[in-house]
């Protein structure tokens, strides 16, 4: 299980997925379920991807993109805010 907290560099948020920092590789095609707390107000979105990229080394870390899948209304649109919001 791999965990994502603050301390994890989440580098970009898009609508229909993310990008962040890992200190360990994750592989392509491994699902995660990750929740993405909105700090404007504290609103928290849910959502089921893949691994679909993960570049790096083991001295400066690995960036790992998911892309997130059958995402309800409701999540895609507070995504797509939070994806052209100044958090992105």
């Amino acid at each position: 299980m791999t965990r994502l907290d603050g301390s994890t560099g989440l580098t970009r948020i898009r609508k229909n997925g993310i990008e962040f920092h890992a200190m360990t590789p994750i592989p392509a095609w491994t699902e995660m379920t990750v929740a993405l707390r909105d700090p404007a107000d504290g609103q928290e979105v849910t959502a089921t991807g893949v691994v679909v990229d993960c570049r790096g080394d083991r001295h400066q870390g690995y960036t790992v993109s998911i892309v997130f899948m059958a995402l309800t209304p409701q999540a895609q649109a507070r995504l797509s805010l939070m994806a052209y919001s100044n958090l992105a």
